[in-house]
């Protein structure tokens, strides 16, 4: 009952915000249909519990037209049945898609929101794959939450109503007990009860490390999956290496995991499924054992014993839901538990980014400035200590120092994805700020989306994206707007980060971040796309990462990030010369 309680409280916690969502009236509608439907399959067993009794004492009485009445009668009842069963289904996947599209978007929505995605690689390594927590573990829970409500309110409605009918049939048990008797009223039902009882029970302990290991069959499935993924992404890199060897290796150890995990699996299954099947097969045959002895004595016709079976199996499958169901329920309380474990790190990632940290604000003036902004790494470690610095409009700064000196992080810690420090970073108002990371994120779409990512590619002028692209050097990719592909694949890095630079063309931001924007662009090239920059968005603040001197002719103000030994290294301005 303890872990019955926390298995009710951990659901409702998931289940409750879409029913007091904005599409509360049309779920519940749904629920209160599927409902209403599951109830009236209960109402018709109850009509066949009935028809049981009478249509085997028509056998017994050899009454013809009786019989022929009774077929006539089930015909009825069967097809009211059916159209039943199928508009349940029907109206409960109606239902199921409904709300998994609300929990997506809400995950979704709450993933993506102030860079969460990104703060969670960082601060939660435990909640792991949550890709595969938003598309499978969701429709999982959704499924469960359903099949398993509906199914237990379904057990309980059919207990209800088969109870009175099982009790008047079943008579009183009379047991000699030395001088005197004990009578037991009802004896049936008390059969039935003890029966589900001890099976529920001896399932339980069967079943119990169900849970943990398809919680772990989920994390295993996802990791492979990811592998996977990862490879066919990266597929040049290994190729270069010749690290095909390695990556079979890893393949064959991340599904090793889930084959381990699996057997384990199999095992357990088996143990629990050895259990179920005798409970569930002499389930059949114990009625009929209990009320034999009075259909012997003649006290009841073949129809009442028919129906006492019936009647009887009917409250024992209701007593017996959960060990029926004790598969689906460790399943769902591993997706469950995932999901939990997903919304605290979100929790925790919303709690710190509104907590101690770099905090963001607009400035007072178009400028975008820091204010004492420490940096850390995520174990603790000092990484920057003491930056105060200003951008003005126009200009053009450069960074340079060594390599793991925190350049990178100040860039993060300026966007607001970087969620250790302390300090203030000012931006200015109703600036728009671009930045260009190393290796530019090319979605998979049109080239016309790639090239205008993240600005809806509806507000950009063909003609102008042609241009950009003709000016970066990639005339030949400007008549294949409207082709579909993989580019992160199909381009060379070089040819990648040329397509970030002919996005900030084509979207003029006051204020241009560039880190190691052109690492894989010749020196030639690098000139090139710094000097059509200052050409063609002369307004335009650049901020710039890299380590090259070709970059120092395009940037008259340059810092330098100077580390201090095992402490926090400290940004300098370099005195310049004219």
């Amino acid at each position: 009952m303890t872990l019955l309680r926390a298995l009710l409280r951990d659901a409702w916690t998931l289940i409750r915000p879409y029913w007091f969502s904005e599409d509360r009236w049309a779920g519940r509608g749904l629920l209160l249909a599927v409902v209403s439907l599951a109830l009236f399959t209960v109402f018709i067993n109850v009509l066949l519990s009935k028809w049981y009794n009478a249509f085997y004492n028509a056998i017994q009485d050899k009454d013809v037209a009786a019989f022929w009445s009774l077929i006539v009668r089930f015909s009825w009842l069967a097809a009211l049945y059916i159209v039943a069963a199928v508009y349940q289904i029907y109206l409960n996947q109606m239902l199921q898609i409904r709300w998994r599209r609300w929990l997506t978007e809400r995950y979704l929505g709450s993933w993506l929101a102030n860079g969460a995605y990104y703060r969670m690689q960082l601060t939660s390594g435990e909640t792991d794959n949550p890709d595969q927590r938003i598309a499978d573990d969701l429709r999982l829970f959704v499924t469960g939450a359903l099949g398993l409500s509906i199914g237990g309110l379904r057990a309980v409605v059919t207990l209800v109503s088969f109870l009175g009918i099982l009790w008047g049939l079943s008579g009183s048990l009379t047991i000699p007990l030395g001088a005197g008797h004990l009578t037991i009223p009802g004896y049936m039902v008390w059969a039935a009860f003890l029966y589900a009882i001890a099976g529920t029970w001896l399932t339980n302990r069967i079943g119990r490390p169900l849970v943990r290991l398809n919680f772990n069959q989920q994390r295993y499935e996802a990791d492979f999956r990811f592998s996977l993924v990862r490879f066919r992404e990266n597929t040049e890199g290994v190729a270069l290496y010749g690290g095909e060897a390695d990556e079979l290796r890893n393949f064959r150890e991340r599904f090793g995991w889930v084959v381990r995990n699996w057997w384990n699996i199999m095992r357990q299954q088996k143990r629990l499924t050895w259990f179920t099947s005798g409970y569930g097969q002499a389930a059949i045959i114990f009625p009929f054992l209990v009320a034999a002895p009075r259909y012997f004595r003649g006290e009841i016709p073949l129809g009442a014993l028919m129906q006492t079976s019936q009647a009887f199996g009917q409250v024992q499958d209701s007593l017996s839901f959960i060990i029926s169901s004790y598969t689906d329920i460790a399943e769902w309380r591993a997706v469950i538990l995932r999901l939990l474990g997903f919304e605290q790190a979100l929790a925790r990632v919303r709690a710190e980014s509104g907590g101690e940290g770099v905090r963001r604000a607009p400035g007072s003036e178009a400028v975008l400035a820091l204010d004492r902004v420490d940096l850390q790494l995520p174990g603790g470690r000092p990484l920057l200590e003491g930056v105060t610095l200003d951008f003005r409009p126009g200009d053009a700064t450069l960074i340079s120092g060594p390599s793991g000196a925190g350049k990178s992080t100040l860039f993060r810690a300026i966007a607001g994805i970087w969620p250790f420090g302390r300090g203030e970073v000012r931006l200015p108002r109703d600036g728009r700020v671009l930045f260009l990371p190393q290796k530019p994120y090319l979605p998979i779409g049109t080239l016309r989306e790639v090239a205008t990512y993240p600005t809806p590619p509806a507000g950009v002028d063909d003609t102008a994206l042609r241009d950009a692209l003709e000016v970066v050097g990639l005339g030949d990719l400007a008549g294949r707007l409207d082709d579909s592909a993989h580019w992160a694949l199909a381009l060379s890095p070089g040819e990648q980060q040329r397509i970030a630079f002919a996005r900030a063309l084509v979207q003029k931001p006051d204020w241009l971040f560039l880190d190691e924007a052109t690492s894989a662009l010749d020196e030639a090239s690098e000139v090139r796309l710094y000097t059509l920059l200052r050409e063609r968005l002369p307004g335009t603040t650049v901020v710039s990462v890299g380590h090259r001197s070709t970059l120092r002719a395009f940037h008259p103000r340059r810092l330098v990030v100077t580390p201090n030994g095992p402490g926090p290294a400290t940004v300098e301005e370099e005195a310049t010369t004219a």
